[in-house]
C-alpha cells in the first residue's frame, strides 16, 4: 500500500466533465490500495476572473483582502472533487490549506512555507478516507490566510508529501512530462524518464512552464520523488529525483527559453569601491530581481555594466536607476526589449569541456549575435534577440544529438498555480 499525493492544476478540472475524470482517477488510486492526498488549484479561469473583479471595485487593493477573495477558488475545487468521489461511492474529506496544518510566514500574495503539522491528514487517511486539499494557501500563527504566490499548489503538494513522507509526488498537468524543448517548435522533441533535481531547478528557473522552481527546490531538500504526468492520458510521466540514481552520458538534456527579458545597461560608471552595492542595493529593495550582470573593462576610470530583469520590472528598475543617479553618478543609461534567454541544462556538463563553444558555434552559423552570457556547472544561457529564437532553440537541439536522445521539455502550456 503507497501513500501518493497528487495534485491537479486549474485546467485539469476547469469543468464539471474534467472534475469527473480527475475523481475517478483518484478511485482507481484508492480501489488499487493506495492512500490518497489530493492538491488541487482553483477551476480553470477563476482565479483571473476573481482578480478581474476585484480590480474593478478597487485599483490597488489591500493584500490581506486578496489573499481573503483568492483562496476561495481552491475551496471551491476542493469541495466539488469531494462531492464528485462522494457520488462514486467513497469517502472523501475537503480541507482548506489551514486544516491541512499549513502554517507560512505573514507575508500577503507570496507567503513561504514554514511548518506543517499533519496530524488531521493522518487521522483522515486512518479512517479511510481520501483527503483533498486546497493547494496555494495557508495560515500565519496569528490566524492570518496567506496565499504561497506563483507555483504555490505545486509546493503545496510537495511539501505535504515531505511532511507526510509520501512514496511519491504526482504533479498532474496538461501535458504528459519532461521534453527536450517545446515540442510546438521542435516536432521531435522528445520525453524524459527521468531527471535529476538540479536539472529540473535550471530548467524550472530559466522558464520551465512545468514546475515552479520552489516546489523543485522543496522536493530536493526534503528528497520527495515527482512525477511529472498528464491528467488528461494514462502515458507514464517524467521522474525527478536524485543525481546518483540517474543515467549517466548525456551531457545537454534540456533546452528552455524565456521571453520575459529586458536588458538595462549604465555608460559611465566610475570604478571605485561600493558602485555596484548601491545601484543593486537599491534594484533589491525595490523588490527587483536581476539575472545576468556582464561589465566592460575600465577605461579612463570609468566602466560601462549590462544586466538583465523581467519584462515586468523593466520600468522600475529604470525608475530606481535614474533615482540614485545623483547618489551615484553615471553618464547614461539605455534598456532593450524584444530579447529571449536561451539556455542548455545538463548534468554532465561539469565534465564535458566545449559545451559552451559548440552552443556559440551553433547560434553564430545562423547570423545571430550573442548580447550576454551566463554559466553555472550545469547550464550556459545566451541573451538574443527574440526573433531567430525558434531557428536558434532547433539548431541546439540537432547540435546536442538531443533529436535522437530521450531527453526533457522546458516551455508549453502552464498549469502549476
Amino acid at each position: 500500500m503507497a501513500l501518493i499525493v497528487m495534485k491537479f492544476g486549474g485546467s485539469s478540472v476547469g469543468s464539471t466533465e474534467r472534475m469527473k475524470r480527475v475523481a475517478q482517477r483518484i478511485v482507481d488510486k484508492k480501489l488499487q490500495g493506495d492512500r490518497v492526498v489530493v492538491v488541487v488549484s482553483a477551476m480553470g479561469d477563476t482565479t483571473d476572473d476573481l482578480i478581474d473583479k476585484s480590480k474593478d471595485l478597487h485599483d490597488n487593493p489591500p493584500a490581506r483582502e486578496m489573499d481573503m477573495l483568492l483562496t476561495t477558488g481552491e475551496q471551491i475545487s476542493t469541495a466539488l472533487l469531494s462531492m464528485t468521489i462522494h457520488s462514486l461511492g467513497h469517502e472523501a474529506r475537503s480541507l482548506t490549506g489551514w486544516q491541512a496544518g499549513i502554517r507560512t510566514e505573514a507575508l500577503h500574495g507570496k507567503a513561504r512555507i514554514t511548518d506543517i503539522v499533519p496530524e488531521r491528514l493522518h487521522r483522515e487517511l486512518e479512517a479511510g478516507h481520501i483527503v483533498i486539499v486546497a493547494g496555494f494557501q495557508g495560515m500565519t500563527d496569528d490566524g492570518e490566510i496567506t496565499t504561497l504566490g506563483r507555483g504555490g499548489s505545486d509546493t503545496t503538494a510537495v511539501a505535504l508529501a515531505a511532511a507526510i513522507r509520501a512514496d511519491v509526488c504526482e504533479i498532474y498537468t496538461d501535458v504528459d512530462g519532461i521534453y527536450s524543448t517545446d515540442p510546438r517548435i521542435v516536432k521531435n522533441a522528445r520525453k524524459l524518464n527521468a531527471i535529476t533535481y538540479d536539472e529540473m531547478l535550471e530548467l524550472a528557473n530559466l522558464g520551465a512552464a512545468v514546475l515552479h522552481p520552489r516546489a523543485v527546490e522543496y522536493a530536493k531538500h526534503n528528497n520527495v520523488n515527482l512525477v511529472v504526468r498528464s491528467s488528461f492520458t494514462q502515458n507514464e510521466g517524467t521522474l525527478v529525483r536524485e543525481e546518483a540514481e540517474m543515467e549517466q552520458g548525456i551531457v545537454v538534456r534540456g533546452i528552455a527559453y524565456d521571453k520575459n527579458v529586458a536588458r538595462i545597461s549604465i555608460l559611465g560608471v566610475a570604478d571605485v569601491p561600493g558602485v555596484l552595492a548601491s545601484m543593486f542595493g537599491a534594484l533589491a529593495e525595490a523588490g527587483i530581481d536581476v539575472d545576468i550582470i556582464v561589465q566592460s573593462g575600465v577605461k579612463d576610470g570609468k566602466a560601462d555594466f549590462s544586466f538583465t530583469v523581467s519584462q515586468a520590472d523593466r520600468t522600475r528598475a529604470m525608475d530606481v536607476i535614474g533615482g540614485i543617479r545623483a547618489a551615484v553618478p553615471y553618464d547614461d543609461s539605455a534598456y532593450e526589449e524584444n530579447l529571449v534567454k536561451v539556455s542548455i541544462v545538463g548534468a554532465g556538463m561539469v565534465s564535458h569541456p566545449g559545451v559552451a563553444a559548440r552552443m556559440f558555434e551553433a547560434i553564430s552559423k545562423l547570423g545571430v549575435s550573442i548580447k550576454m552570457v551566463s554559466t553555472s556547472e550545469i547550464k550556459v544561457s545566451c541573451v538574443i534577440d527574440a526573433g531567430p529564437v525558434q531557428d536558434v532553440i532547433r539548431a541546439l537541439h540537432t547540435a546536442y544529438d538531443l533529436d535522437t536522445a530521450d531527453t526533457v521539455f522546458v516551455g508549453g502550456p502552464q498549469d502549476r498555480r
